[in-house]
């Protein structure tokens, strides 16, 4: 795997998107149908990059993962158990450490660039 074809673009070119809606118990207002386009995953399956996207609404959340977030449309706002907010936008760089817990929540329309580290 040292040649240059192990280098991998993160892009949704080619790449089959997995559409879904959060499970129905973890949400909380909305139909936030989103897509994965997942680029690249590691021989043991722990790290993980690619695409994600999500139209309006609202879901719980529980990280298992450790994740790096890089907004590239929309936005969204995060909340914590205690209901202390963080709203992130096109540009925005962030991680969510594993065991993060909270609501994410889609205004209208997000995209972003994922990194997940699952140990």
């Amino acid at each position: 795997m040292s040649q240059i074809t192990s280098i991998f673009d993160v892009t949704t070119t080619g790449i089959t998107a997995e559409n879904y809606l959060p499970d129905a118990a973890k949400i909380l207002s909305g139909k936030p149908e989103q897509n994965v386009w997942n680029g690249f995953s590691s021989r043991d399956e722990k790290f993980h990059v690619g695409t994600w996207d999500s139209q309006a609404g609202e879901w719980t959340i529980s990280y298992s993962e450790d994740e790096f977030c890089l907004i590239l449309e929309g936005e969204s706002v995060i909340s914590d158990k205690d209901g202390n907010q963080k709203t992130v936008k096109a540009g925005d760089q962030f991680v969510i450490p594993a065991g993060f817990e909270g609501t994410w929540s889609v205004p209208s329309y997000c995209k972003k660039i994922y990194v997940i580290y699952e140990a």
